[in-house]
């Protein structure tokens, strides 16, 4: 970890999965890193009656697939929230009917402060009606993007190695699904963050 910004280096993540081919229990280092992480962002998308068990086989997965890993393809964090994100996409249904759930309400489910904006407006439980909808109504591929950096808090770079699409691809769906955001609430879109807003 670099003590200034807390960021893991990536080295240090490929490291560890190399050293647990022959090691397995070295991958609980890997674990007790970014299970927190995939864990907020599978509940923001599905809801935490889920999300336990969808971040557990998320690391399942990755445990049983750690020796194909390539570090050159690029680093660990965006490998497991690709992982997350593809068994996100086998709830799509739920995710859906969630959504659809929570247009139907009526008024803003969210209480409180929220220490983080982004993930809290886009939440499964704190979400609005009309963002709902207007998530319901993303293109799969348009939502996976937005709600990994959103909610996953990953760069451009990071969602193009978790889903295995160019650059390009992921500042274009996200370009369409926050114009698709802003239409639905009227100009606002509540993915940007104070920092983009002011910057």
């Amino acid at each position: 970890m670099t003590a200034a910004a807390g960021v893991v280096d990536s080295h240090d993540d490929a490291v560890v999965i190399k050293r647990s081919w022959h090691e397995p229990d070295q991958f609980r280092v890997i674990y007790d890193r970014y299970f927190p992480q995939i864990y907020r962002y599978v509940a923001g998308r599905l809801g935490r009656d889920v999300a336990d068990d969808v971040a557990a086989e998320t690391f399942l997965t990755a445990f049983r697939k750690r020796d194909r890993f390539d570090p050159e393809r690029g680093a660990v964090r965006p490998w497991l929230f690709g992982i997350a994100t593809n068994l996100v996409g086998q709830y799509r249904r739920d995710e859906s009917r969630r959504y659809t759930a929570l247009a139907r309400l009526g008024g803003d489910q969210a209480g409180g402060e929220h220490e983080e904006r982004v993930a809290s407006r886009v939440t499964a439980e704190g979400v609005r009606p009309q963002l709902a909808r207007a998530l319901v109504a993303l293109p799969e591929g348009d939502r996976d993007v937005l709600l990994l950096v959103a909610l996953g808090g990953l760069a451009y770079e990071e969602v193009a190695q978790a889903l295995e699409i160019p650059g390009g691809t992921v500042g274009s769906r996200l370009n369409r699904a926050r114009t698709k955001l802003r239409e639905a609430l009227g100009g606002t879109d509540p993915t940007s963050t104070e920092e983009e807003s002011h910057g």
